[in-house]
C-alpha cells in the first residue's frame, strides 16, 4: 500500500547531461515496489511548487534498503531537488500505480527493453528482476545525443544492449524503432509518447501479420501528474477499447498497459 515517507538522500550526483542519480536510505518492501511502479516526489521544503513530481524507480537493492532515482533537472522542482545535498531529507508517497507484469516470464525467454531518454531507467530495475529469473535480456536505449547517454554499462551487466542517438554522436544513428526486430518473446518499453507511438506501431503491425513471435508487450507512459492518485483525472489516456468510454488513468490504472491497450 502507498504511504508518505521521509527518506534520507545517501547521494545525489549528475552522471549525464541534467540527468542526476538520487541514492535514498530506507526499508523497502520488495514485494511491494514492484518495477514499473513510481514515486511521487515533493522537491522543496515549502509549498512551492505546490505539486510533487512522478519519478520512476531505477533500482532497490535485494536487501531492500537502498534505491535509486534517476531524474532530469528541467524545471523548478527538479532543479530543486537537484539541489539536495546527502544527509537531507526528502518526503514522497510510494509506491504508486501499476507495475509491470512479469508472471508469465519463463527461464530462457527473450526479452527485449525498449527505453528512451528519461524513460530508460524504470526498465533497468524490471531488466534486473526478470534476468534474476533465468530470462535472457535485450535492451535498445535512445537518446537525443551523445550528452545524454546514461546507464549504458549497468544494461550491458543484464545483455546484449544497443544505444541510439537522434544525431547519430554515440552507437547508432537515428531511432530506436531503426533496431527493433520480431526475435523476443516479451516486450517492454517506456519513454515519451512519440516514441511508445512508433514501437506500438511496429508491434501491431508484426501481431496482425503473424510475423513476430513475440506474446505479449507492456508500455509505461510518461505523463505529468498533480495529484498521483487518481483523483484530478489530469493525466488521462483513450482506451482502445470500444464498449470503454471513460478514460484511463495514468497514475491509477497505469502508468503499466498492454501495449495495444491505449491510443496514443
Amino acid at each position: 500500500m502507498p504511504s508518505q515517507v521521509q527518506l534520507e538522500i545517501k547521494a545525489n550526483d549528475l552522471i549525464a547531461d541534467k540527468i542526476y542519480k538520487l541514492v535514498l536510505a530506507g526499508n523497502f518492501d520488495l514485494d511491494d515496489y514492484l518495477p514499473g511502479k513510481f514515486l511521487h516526489i515533493k522537491c522543496s521544503d515549502n509549498s512551492v511548487p505546490l505539486l510533487r513530481r512522478p519519478m520512476s524507480v531505477c533500482n532497490i537493492d535485494d536487501a531492500g534498503t537502498e534505491m535509486v532515482v534517476l531524474y532530469r533537472a528541467d524545471g523548478a522542482g527538479t532543479n530543486l531537488l537537484a539541489a539536495k545535498k546527502p544527509g537531507q531529507e526528502i518526503d514522497m508517497l510510494a509506491p504508486l500505480g501499476v507495475h509491470f507484469p512479469t508472471e508469465e516470464v519463463k527461464e530462457g525467454d527473450k526479452i527485449v527493453l525498449i527505453g528512451g531518454g528519461i524513460g530508460v531507467p524504470p526498465l533497468y530495475y524490471l531488466g534486473r528482476k526478470l534476468k534474476a529469473r533465468g530470462a535472457v535480456i535485450k535492451s535498445i536505449l535512445g537518446f537525443n545525443s551523445a550528452k545524454d547517454v546514461f546507464y549504458e554499462k549497468e544494461f550491458q551487466e543484464l545483455g546484449l544492449t544497443a544505444i541510439t542517438t537522434i544525431d547519430g554522436s554515440y552507437g547508432h544513428k537515428g531511432l530506436v524503432t531503426d533496431l527493433m526486430d520480431t526475435s523476443y518473446d516479451v516486450l517492454y518499453t517506456c519513454g515519451p509518447t512519440p516514441m511508445l507511438k512508433a514501437v506500438q506501431k511496429i508491434y501491431l503491425s508484426n501481431a496482425a501479420d503473424g510475423a513476430s513471435r513475440v506474446r505479449s508487450g507492456y508500455m509505461s507512459l510518461e505523463e505529468r501528474m498533480a495529484c498521483g492518485i487518481g483523483a484530478c483525472l489530469a493525466c488521462v489516456s483513450k482506451s482502445t477499447d470500444p464498449n470503454c468510454t471513460s478514460y484511463n488513468r495514468v497514475c491509477t490504472e497505469g502508468p503499466v498497459f498492454p501495449i495495444h491497450a491505449i491510443e496514443l
